[in-house]
Parts: structure tokens; C-alpha cells; sequence
């Protein structure tokens, strides 16, 4: 098929450092080509892939500093994919409801993967605006919020199977890894270690958005010592090494997580997940098996007392199964496939 893949220009693809839906897409683009079909990757001129590359803005948003506007180097991108639209079988978006309007005017099939939450009030009218737009969710759980929109499917993520790999160190402290955000409750993480006595290491990344909550919340917690070390930032070279080391890693979230890219990386090492029960985590931790699915600080720390209980070997053999890119892959295939064999009978007409 000849597919495009259009990306969110704010990192590169693959991000550099920290980036969940860029390297999603770059895991799907790569994996789609390896299995033959002709794709064409819309990203930042800084990305890196087998595919054909159109760039529109020469480096990611996030690391070029005279960048005030974001949004103009997106429309840019829109307005080229129109363009472009009848070169593709299938145009596959990855920024969230931006292509809706223009392209339900245009005859070649598309669809959106939403990787971001749901349950933000703003978005019930624009989903009740576009609700025949194909849409595919992340999780189960993250549909919840819009009942209305078009769901094709539910596609979870997946990774390359030698990306993230055991190292069987000696694993020696609790990790956190992602981003340092009151949703995301790293200061959890810091209780919950000095509960158990073990280590913490923190990588993650901090937004400018966050720098307040990490500066009221988060400092005076590291500046009590205790056996936490913030790492910072880590690319995926690293992460093997880092999870591989850790007992479990801590994912204490207040929020209705999208998926959890994270959980995925974690038991690609064979490492154990402690995650807290809410939005996709019941459909990626397998309690008691991957990891322990909890509801609070104390019983997190009880579960750090179980990680004996799993497998390693097992856990990762569970990612084996069950979190591939090429089964990702397959499934967005099978969704190309069905979209493409319908024929439109009209476009949306234009107010």
C-alpha cells in the first residue's frame, strides 16, 4: 500500500530524548516498511527513517528556540498532505483532531490515532461536529470520555523486539521514568521508595509547564536525601540498562492514562510494573503476572514486597506476545485495508 504517516513536528522522529507519539510512529512507519509497503513519513527535517522523508520545519519544535508559533509549521504540513493526498492509499494522522475538516473535503481515505486524553470538556463538541471521522484510540479505556466519536479500532502499542532487551543485572533500586508532572506523581514514587527502603532513581523529563510543580513538589523531596537520585532525561540506548536494573518500576498515576508507553518498556526488560488502577493499566498490566495493579501508596508498598513472586523471563516473554511493533503494525494494516476499500460516496459539504 502507499501509506503516509504524518507526525507531530514538536520532536523528531524518532524523538531524541523523550516522545510517545513520535517514536510510536516511528516503530509503525519502520516496521511498515519492512514489510514492503511504499510509506511516506510527514515529520521535522531531524527525523531518521527508512521511508521517504518530507520535512517541514528543519529540526523539532521543541529544540528550536526561535519557533514562537507551533501551529504554522503544522498548517504548512496540512496543506502539502492535501496536495500530495491522491499520491497515498491511506493518510494516517498523529495530531489529534487538526486534519478533521480539511481532509473529510478530500476523497482520499484517512483515519487519526488519538494518543492523547479524552476528557477534556473542550472536546465533546468537536467530536460531536466530526463524528463519522475514523478514529482509531490507544486503549479501551481512553474512548470513555467520547462515546460519540467514530472508534475503528483499538490499537496498542507496540515495540521492536530488540530495541529494549534484558541485561540480567543485578536489579538494585525502584525506577521512575518518563516525565515529572503532578499527573504522573513522582513524588509518589519518592514515598513509596523511602516506605521500602530500597533506592529511586528518577529518569524524566521536566516541561517548562511542569518546572513549578518540580520546584515546590518535587526539590524539597530530593533535597531530604533518602536515596533518590534524579537522572534526568535518557534516550532508548540507555533504558535497557536502566530498567534492567530496577526491581520494578513505579508508575503511581493520578490521571486517566491514553496507554503508558513506559509499562511496554519496562517489561521489554523483564521487569516487573507497579502501577496504580486507573485508565489503561488493566489493559496492559497483567496483575500478578506482569506486575501489580494497585490503588494506593500502601498498597504499592506491599507490592513491592511481592516482585519475588514474578517471572522475569516470563514478563518479557509476555511483551513477546503481546506488544510487538509488527503486531501493531498488522493491525493498522488491517484498518488501512478496510478504509481503503470504501468507496466514497461523498464529501462533507463545506459551510
Amino acid at each position: 500500500m502507499r501509506i503516509a504517516q504524518i507526525a507531530p513536528l514538536h520532536e523528531a522522529v524518532p524523538p531524541k530524548l523523550y516522545g510517545g507519539t513520535e517514536r510510536i510512529v516511528s516503530f509503525l512507519t519502520e516496521e511498515l516498511v519492512e514489510m514492503g509497503h511504499d510509506v511516506t513519513l510527514f515529520a521535522s527535517g531531524d527525523s531518521i527513517t527508512k521511508a521517504r522523508l518530507e520535512s517541514f520545519w528543519p529540526r523539532a519544535l521543541r529544540l528550536d528556540p526561535s519557533v514562537k508559533d507551533w501551529i504554522a509549521p503544522h498548517m504548512l504540513m496540512l496543506e502539502e498532505v492535501r496536495r500530495q493526498a491522491d499520491q497515498f492509499d491511506i493518510l494516517h494522522f498523529h495530531l489529534d483532531y487538526f486534519p478533521f475538516s480539511l481532509f473529510s473535503r478530500q476523497r482520499t481515505p484517512f483515519v487519526t490515532t488519538l494518543h492523547g486524553r479524552l476528557d477534556l470538556p473542550e472536546l465533546s463538541a468537536v467530536f460531536d461536529a466530526f463524528e463519522d471521522v475514523p478514529v482509531v484510540s490507544i486503549s479501551d479505556s481512553q474512548r470513555t470520555p467520547l462515546p460519540q466519536a467514530n472508534f475503528t479500532r483499538t490499537v496498542h502499542h507496540g515495540l521492536p523486539g530488540t530495541l529494549l532487551q534484558p541485561t540480567f543485572a543485578k536489579p538494585e533500586y525502584l525506577a521512575f521514568l518518563g516525565r515529572i508532572a503532578p499527573e504522573k506523581c513522582p513524588d509518589r514514587a519518592i514515598r513509596i521508595a523511602r516506605a521500602c527502603g530500597i533506592p529511586l532513581k528518577i529518569a524524566a523529563k521536566i516541561d517548562k509547564a511542569d518546572t513549578d510543580y518540580f520546584n515546590g513538589v518535587i526539590r524539597p523531596l530530593l533535597a531530604q536525601g533518602g536515596g533518590v537520585e534524579l537522572v534526568g532525561e535518557i534516550d532508548d540506548s540507555r533504558k535497557s540498562a536502566f530498567l534492567s536494573g530496577a526491581r520494578a518500576l513505579l508508575m503511581p498515576i493520578e490521571w486517566p492514562e491514553p496507554f503508558g508507553l513506559v509499562m511496554i518498556e519496562a517489561m521489554a526488560c523483564g521487569t516487573p510494573v507497579i502501577a496504580c488502577n486507573r485508565g489503561s493499566v488493566p489493559e496492559i498490566i497483567e496483575d500478578g503476572v506482569t506486575g501489580f495493579i494497585v490503588e494506593n501508596e500502601e498498597e504499592a508498598v506491599a507490592a513491592v514486597a511481592r516482585i519475588g513472586e514474578l517471572d522475569r523471563t516470563r514478563i518479557r516473554a509476555r511483551f513477546e506476545e503481546r506488544f510487538s511493533a509488527r503486531r501493531m503494525a498488522d493491525d493498522y494494516v488491517g484498518i488501512y485495508e478496510s478504509l481503503s476499500a470504501e468507496v466514497p460516496t461523498k464529501l462533507r459539504a463545506v459551510a
